[in-house]
């Protein structure tokens, strides 16, 4: 995949590379979102979950799992690329809070401002590994709040996650 990646990105550029992926993606596109817009740096990405049969419940309003589903994974994938090689990122858990039935077509962006991506690198170099606690809001066009997401993503510097690794597999023989 990062081989059809890469060769994608150089075509078209990163950002409608990663937008073209994700929404081929199966797991991604059977919640019926699509990404709409995503940046060549990754710190910026924007789905679209309008409500269809695909994703309407036995009460005619979106899913709560599409809901959680759409934006699942995008954060994750985007803080890998903005961070490079030398840090390991984990999804480490979510909680979703629902506001209100979703029966509109719902959008939301996920952002990383240069503060946060600096706080992140100076809090691994002290600290070595963290956990970063983002939320994502899904709300209609006129930016009424559907549900609130709070992703909570491990960050860890490569070589320390490595050399934790390897004690953990030693102590566990």
């Amino acid at each position: 995949m990062q081989r059809i990646f890469d060769l994608l990105a150089r075509w078209i550029g990163i950002g409608r590379a990663f937008r073209i992926l994700f929404n081929l993606f199966p797991g991604f596109r059977s919640t019926g979102a699509r990404v709409i817009a995503a940046s060549d740096d990754y710190r910026y990405a924007k789905i679209r979950l309008p409500l269809t049969r695909k994703n309407r419940n036995y009460v005619g309003t979106i899913y709560g799992g599409s809901l959680y589903a759409c934006v699942d994974g995008i954060p994750m994938v985007q803080l890998i690329n903005i961070l490079g090689d030398n840090y390991v990122v984990w999804d480490k858990s979510a909680t979703i809070r629902f506001r209100r039935p979703a029966t509109r077509t719902l959008y939301a962006e996920m952002c990383w401002t240069d503060e946060l991506i600096e706080q992140i690198r100076n809090e691994i170099a002290a600290e070595k590994e963290n956990d970063y606690t983002i939320t994502i809001t899904l709300q209609d066009e006129d930016g009424t709040v559907y549900a609130e997401v709070d992703k909570v993503l491990y960050v860890a510097d490569k070589a320390y996650y490595k050399e934790k690794r390897r004690r953990r597999q030693q102590q566990a023989a």
